[in-house]
């Protein structure tokens, strides 16, 4: 199958599940024998309506992400790294090709006047593209967003986290504490989030505010709102500080952000104060260690002070949950409260996987038993 058919077919077809096969017929000569049809049929449909050479891509169990470097470089994370797969396509007109029409199927816009574009497809699949100039090749970052709910349990399988953390993430959520996971990119950050939300009692409410739907969440009542980018005129969005604000005229019982990245960090830590207790957010740091300071900087978005960020923080936040993606491995390495010490937030270990329990592990005790809830035994501190 040479691009020029593909090609001749696209400009003749309205893309129709019933016109295909003639259309290839017409345009192919005439082709009767019904094997080649279907193989035709797929890899052209693929091509029209699909992911062109990426398609076989999307049934690797455990996908991630797809990558696309280049016309020759192609590569997948499964949950063990990445990998580069023998996906090759014909050019980098055709990497150019795919990546805009991913991103126009939903509005957006990618050429040499707009050269990157984010954009979320129908299932969900985000999408980067960034054109030359800008890189050297036509790039494109796919995350995979996964439509299986996983629970604490399926992290347990999977060697995420051992059996009795998974307990001391249960008590934390049992107990209300607002808590913020944090992560570098792929860490897992989504997935664990999306774990501990599941073990919400059934007969609350949670609102989740995201910037593309990513999370599944295994519970019965979630609402979940996402934002919305700006038109091709450049007008029309609405970003997370404005569905933060609805979220809470909504009667959240659990207010989540998918991520904390800017201003709206403050909104979220306001109604925290107010008695939106047991919320919850991701957020990008290297160390627990960091999200003190992390905070500071997001605050200052908002035009807060220091004194106000820590003050905010401080009251409303409990619990750092961090990741590491190590060797292919996303496994949570830390487990921290939060205390405001004079003009800083300080994160003092609770758990680690190299220590186990740690000097704040009795304030994370006290904290879960003042609420009623039982403190597993890895909490113990000698």
């Amino acid at each position: 199958m040479t691009s020029e058919l593909v090609d001749r077919v696209r400009q003749r077809l309205v893309v129709t599940p019933g016109d295909l096969g003639e259309a290839i017929r017409i345009e192919a000569g005439g082709i009767v024998d019904e094997a080649v049809l279907a193989e035709l049929r797929a890899e052209i449909s693929a091509q029209l309506i699909g992911l062109g050479p990426l398609e076989p891509l999307f049934a690797l169990p455990g996908l991630t992400d797809v990558l696309v470097n280049g016309p020759s470089s192609v590569w997948v994370d499964r949950g063990a790294g990445l990998e580069l797969t023998d996906v090759r396509f014909p050019d980098s007109a055709a990497v150019r090709s795919l990546g805009q029409r991913l991103v126009m199927a939903v509005g957006r816009r990618l050429d040499d006047a707009a050269p990157f574009a984010d954009a979320v497809l129908v299932d969900g699949t985000r999408v980067h593209a960034v054109l030359p100039p800008l890189a050297r090749e036509p790039t494109l970052s796919l995350r995979v967003f996964s439509h299986h709910a996983q629970r604490l349990d399926d992290l347990i399988g999977t060697g995420a986290i051992p059996s009795d953390v998974a307990d001391v993430l249960r008590a934390i959520v049992s107990a209300r504490l607002a808590f913020v996971i944090t992560g570098g990119t792929g860490a897992g950050k989504t997935t664990l989030l999306a774990a501990m939300l599941a073990e919400v009692p059934p007969d609350e409410r949670i609102v989740l505010v995201e910037d593309t739907a990513e999370l599944a969440v295994g519970h019965p009542h979630v609402v979940g709102l996402v934002t919305r980018p700006a038109n091709v005129e450049g007008a029309g969005a609405i970003g997370l500080r404005d569905l933060v604000r609805q979220s809470l005229r909504m009667r959240p019982d659990r207010l989540v952000v998918g991520e904390f990245r800017g201003a709206e960090m403050v909104e979220l830590l306001v109604a925290m104060n107010t008695g939106h207790d047991g919320g919850a957010a991701t957020m990008h740091a290297n160390a627990a260690s960091a999200v003190g300071e992390r905070l500071v900087a997001l605050g200052g978005l908002a035009g807060l002070s220091r004194s106000a960020v820590v003050g905010l923080a401080g009251s409303a936040l409990h619990v750092v949950v961090h990741l590491r993606h190590d060797s292919g491995r996303r496994t949570v390495s830390e487990i921290a409260v939060l205390s405001r010490v004079d003009e800083s937030l300080i994160a003092s270990t609770a758990w680690s996987a190299a220590a186990g329990a740690g000097p704040a592990a009795p304030q994370l005790v006290r904290w879960l038993l003042e609420r009623g809830v039982s403190a597993p035994a890895v909490l113990r501190w000698a």
